[in-house]
C-alpha cells in the first residue's frame, strides 16, 4: 500500500480535471497539462476530489500509484500557482541578458555568449546582471531547463565561480599548499 497514492487530491476552485483512456487532463488558469497514467491505476474524480486505485496488488503497482498522485497534484499546482527556479552567478564579469522572455544570452568567460532558447510554456526573467528565473506551469521541465544553464557553467570548488541555484551550498576546497622547506635540495 502507498502511503503517498491513498491520499486523496483536492481540486481547486477554477480548474478543471478530466480523464480519458487513462489520460489526465487538467485546465487552469495559467494553462493546460496531460499525463498519460499507467493502466494498472484507476482514477476517479467525484465533485473536488480526485482519487487514484490500484487494479492489482503488486509493489510495482504500488510504486507507479504514489508516483501518479505526485505527478497529478504538481500538474494541478502548475496551472494554478506555476513553478519557479531561481539561479545566481558568480564571476568577474559574469552577466545574463533576457530577449523577450524566450532567448537567454550568458556572458560567462568563454569567448563567445552563450544563447539558450526556452522551450514552450516555459519563460525567463532576469533580475539584475548575475540573478535570473526560470518559470514555467509543468515542474520537470523547469528544473531540467534550469540544469541545463547551471549546466553552461557549474560552480567550481576553489573559488566557487559559475552558475549556481539560489540556496545552493558549495563545498569549498582548500587550494594548494605552500610547502616548507629550505628551499633546493634541502
Amino acid at each position: 500500500m502507498s502511503r503517498v497514492g491513498r491520499k486523496p487530491i483536492k481540486i481547486p476552485q477554477g480548474v478543471k480535471v478530466a480523464v480519458l483512456d487513462q489520460v489526465v487532463t487538467v485546465v487552469g488558469p495559467k494553462g493546460q497539462l496531460k499525463n498519460k497514467v499507467s493502466a494498472d491505476l484507476a482514477v476517479k474524480v467525484r465533485e473536488d476530489v480526485l482519487s487514484i486505485f490500484p487494479k492489482k496488488n503488486e509493489s510495482e503497482v504500488s510504486n507507479l500509484w504514489g508516483l501518479s498522485r505526485t505527478l497529478i497534484q504538481n500538474m494541478i499546482l502548475g496551472v494554478t500557482s506555476g513553478f519557479q527556479k531561481e539561479l545566481s552567478m558568480v564571476g568577474m564579469g559574469f552577466r545574463a541578458q533576457v530577449e523577450g522572455n524566450k532567448k537567454l544570452t550568458l556572458s560567462v568567460g568563454f569567448s563567445h555568449p552563450v544563447v539558450i532558447e526556452a522551450p514552450e510554456g516555459i519563460a525567463f526573467t532576469v533580475a539584475d546582471k548575475t540573478s535570473m528565473r526560470v518559470e514555467g506551469i509543468d515542474k520537470a521541465l523547469v528544473g531540467e531547463v534550469a540544469a541545463r544553464i547551471r549546466a553552461v557553467k557549474p560552480p567550481e570548488p576553489y573559488q566557487g565561480k559559475g552558475i549556481r541555484y539560489v540556496g545552493e551550498h558549495i563545498r569549498r576546497k582548500a587550494g594548494k599548499a605552500a610547502k616548507v622547506g629550505t628551499g633546493f635540495g634541502g
